[in-house]
């Protein structure tokens, strides 16, 4: 292959956009144009790498266009609503009404481009987990693409189908959602083929009128999908599904009710557990997860599930399983000078703070220690739902309670054993350096806006 060869095929991998499909995706005009087509997308002037297009996306506390010239210094061009003042040579610029638009316009432009397997994953919990174990699995077999990180919204997943190239086999994808309408608008922009429901639960809740429009919106993936894998033990996100009349294929997991893809004779380790994974052929296999909780089996669950249905061996789905690594801040387990950390910091909604009490509560063997921060988005429901939170945790063998936050203040004031109200991480940081010693497990958890990763530089 000649050198042009080379770099033409390392394009297409690499997911080259070229000029004329923006053009074509999103109506837009070359304003000044010095090349034909781009080695990747970026919304980030920092981050931009050389023969990228950076497209000047207008938020509510920032604007891309502030950021232009700054990008183009390694940019090869730009996406903008208006031009810049002065040509900017050797740059290719593309004039449009919403920047926004365009980059899902052409995430969706170039997702139709590829007749190939759409997955998308929601539900109130577990969808990154789930979504990098169903990725893991379906990587022993084919070429996958999947978000990076929780880019899951309406930028977020867009963004990631950009990446998309000749070499791609599936691609999975997770869908977030603050308000109603969301999910079918990431529907439209990645038209999935199969859909996960991992679970429906009081999260996010300020953007939502209750639990049931959380469910509601959820369950808009139906609308597109033709196969659903469902937690056939959630009853509340059953009884959507049955109501929605979805007419595709239903593939349920789960441990308590029927469901295809099940587990028996479950054992929790300190890390990690062991469990034997059924399937509805009637086939078998003892897995070795090191992810730790009983949430994280549902996960496994899931992936498997859709790993089962494209038709990886059984024995490569436990390997991959066996192998998998924690998401870093979720649920992570450490030992630290004696004592045992659970760090669960990325987010924090009442159901996921329950499963994390839970474990602390499995693991104990001298002081239990629950540092939890304020859960945010719940909206009106914020209240309510850190009172039970408090009067929960008083019928458990919790030792100390630290509550940071105003919100967690309120669990503090319902909580009837040793507790501390503090204001923020830094200060329980503090306290937990002068009270915290060797035999305690300490259970750190809370809204990715309190930061409460902060608390274990202690």
């Amino acid at each position: 292959m000649t050198v042009r060869e080379v770099y033409i095929t390392t394009l297409k991998i690499m997911g080259t956009v070229k000029v004329d499909d923006i053009i074509a995706a999103t109506g837009g005009k070359v304003i000044c144009s010095s090349s034909d087509a781009f080695t990747g997308v970026s919304i980030d002037s920092r981050t931009i790498k050389e023969g990228e297009l950076f497209i000047a996306i207008k938020g509510r506390r920032f604007d891309g266009h502030d950021f232009l010239h700054e990008a183009l210094k390694r940019g090869s061009g730009a996406i903008v609503s208006f031009p810049p003042a002065e040509p900017i040579r050797g740059k290719t610029i593309i004039q449009v009404k919403d920047t926004l638009k365009a980059l899902q316009d052409i995430a969706h432009h170039r997702r139709l481009m590829r007749d190939i397997p759409v997955i998308g994953i929601t539900g109130s919990n577990g969808k990154t987990t789930t979504k990098e174990l169903i990725a893991t699995i379906l990587s022993t077999r084919y070429r996958v693409l999947k978000n990076t990180g929780n880019l899951n919204n309406h930028i977020g997943l867009p963004l990631s189908l950009t990446r998309i190239s000749d070499a791609d086999e599936i691609i999975v994808l997770e869908m977030g959602a603050s308000a109603p309408g969301e999910i079918k608008e990431l529907c439209e922009i990645a038209m999935p083929h199969y859909g996960v429901l991992t679970n429906i639960s009081h999260a996010h809740l300020e953007g939502f009128k209750d639990i049931e429009t959380v469910r509601k919106t959820k369950l808009e993936l139906l609308e597109r999908v033709v196969v659903a894998v469902v937690n056939a033990d959630d009853s509340f996100l059953m009884e959507g599904i049955f109501a929605s009349r979805f007419k595709g294929e239903v593939i349920r997991y789960g441990i308590k009710n029927y469901a295809e893809i099940h587990v028996t004779d479950i054992e929790l380790h300190e890390k990690g557990s062991t469990f034997l994974l059924h399937t509805d052929e009637g086939r078998s296999i003892e897995v070795h997860p090191k992810l730790s909780g009983m949430f994280n089996i549902y996960n496994i669950l899931a992936a498997a599930s859709i790993g089962h249905l494209f038709h990886i061996d059984l024995e490569y789905i436990k390997n991959a399983i066996d192998s998998f690594e924690a998401v870093p801040m979720r649920l992570e387990i450490k030992e630290l000078d004696g004592i045992m950390v659970i760090s669960d910091v990325y987010n924090a909604n009442p159901a996921s703070m329950e499963e994390a009490i839970k474990e602390i509560i499995r693991l104990k063997k001298g002081r239990a220690i629950a540092v939890l921060g304020d859960m945010l988005e719940l909206g009106s429901y914020g209240e309510e739902a850190h009172r039970r939170l408090g009067r929960w945790m008083s019928e458990l063998p919790l030792d100390i309670f630290i509550a940071v936050g105003p919100l967690m203040s309120l669990a503090a004031s319902e909580f009837s054993g040793s507790v501390y109200a503090l204001q923020n991480a830094l200060e329980a940081r503090e306290l937990l350096k002068s009270i915290c010693k060797a035999g305690d497990t300490v259970l750190i958890k809370g809204s990715r806006g309190i930061g409460m990763e902060k608390v274990m530089e202690a």
